[in-house]
């Protein structure tokens, strides 16, 4: 058996729970952003953490993976501490935040997801620049592995920074805003890794501003507005009543999710 397809059979052995937060606060300078969350999500999920502008929807993934400092409270992943389960994480951070000016190659960024397999002294050999060669085509840049990384489009960097995730072979992923600022064709591509890495039995927790698209993209979902509004299934959580609630009588985003919802109802 494959080593990294059996990493990720003993994960899904030892718990169903793929994340769960005990009475988790996060402050930055005294000033909380995040109050008391408490949630358990199960594994297999295709997740959409979704609430409006400084809600803290970063911040929950920050502080899940330890990059913020949690004021009090606990997390675990497939119940164990984050710290323990590090392999079996990947992250794709908001665009944004990276350096897309560095000089390395859209090949280079990939590999680098193999890193954490392979401790400190062993450099990327054969099979690894294989399996970041597959990612690459499972996000359909395969023709794009020695292209420095300036020059793609920024739908095409975010799709490298997904491929980089791949090339993990995490059991959960964490995700920030990958759709944001992105083109219908590369927003597609996106969504298809999505659905392919759940299929595959993954969890995936996905940072969301669009609600039009929530219940299409989403099988379960995480309302927060600096407190947990409510997390489960798009069915029974993605509702008007608990959207109300989130966002506060924000008019054009109720509108949204309305619209949304309303798509969802047969006549």
């Amino acid at each position: 058996m494959d080593a990294r397809a059996s990493d990720t059979e003993k994960v899904n052995q030892a718990s169903t729970t793929a994340l769960e937060i005990h009475d988790m606060t996060v402050a930055y300078r005294r000033k909380p952003v995040l109050w008391d969350i408490d949630l358990e999500v199960p594994e297999r999920k295709l997740v959409g953490i979704v609430g409006p502008n400084g809600a803290g929807k970063s911040t929950l993934i920050k502080a899940i993976l330890g990059l913020v400092p949690l004021a009090s409270g606990k997390v675990e992943i497939y119940g164990k501490p984050y710290n323990q389960q590090r392999r079996i994480v990947g992250y794709v951070p908001q665009r944004e935040t990276v350096d897309w000016d560095f000089p390395v190659t859209a090949l280079d960024v990939v590999l680098m997801g193999t890193y954490g397999k392979l401790g400190w002294f062993r450099r990327p050999g054969h099979r690894e620049r294989q399996v970041a060669l597959d990612c690459l085509a499972q996000v359909e840049l395969a023709g794009f592995a020695n292209r420095q990384i300036r020059q793609l489009s920024g739908g095409q960097q975010q799709r490298i920074f997904l491929a980089r995730a791949l090339a993990q072979d995490a059991s959960v992923y964490f995700m920030d805003e990958p759709f944001a600022g992105v083109d219908a064709a590369t927003e597609a591509a996106i969504l298809r890794l999505l659905q392919s890495l759940r299929s595959a039995g993954k969890t995936v927790f996905v940072v969301h501003h669009d609600l039009q698209t929530t219940e299409d993209y989403f099988d379960w979902v995480i309302l927060l507005n600096m407190r947990l509004l409510a997390c489960g299934p798009i069915e029974t959580t993605f509702t008007p009543e608990i959207l109300q609630k989130t966002y506060g009588g924000r008019l054009t985003i109720l509108d949204q999710a309305a619209e949304a919802v309303r798509r969802r109802t047969p006549d």
